[in-house]
């Protein structure tokens, strides 16, 4: 197994690690309800996907 040669200064270790960050879901409106959901998954709220309803929806729409 490869292990470093020399030490690493801090600069250089958190200039490579802040390429390395974590993105926000990417959410659209449901053309159903309107109601912000994930990309290619079902509606939580009236669980439909792409024009078809799928299943029952897991929360109300009144809910919080």
């Amino acid at each position: 197994m490869a292990l470093p040669k020399y030490k690493m200064s801090r600069a250089n270790t958190r200039t490579r690690r802040s390429t390395w960050k974590a993105k926000a879901a990417q959410t659209i409106t449901c053309p159903n309800c309107g109601a912000p959901t994930l990309a290619h998954v079902a509606c939580p709220s009236c669980g439909s996907y792409r024009g078809r309803v799928y299943r029952e929806a897991i929360r109300s729409a009144h809910t919080k």
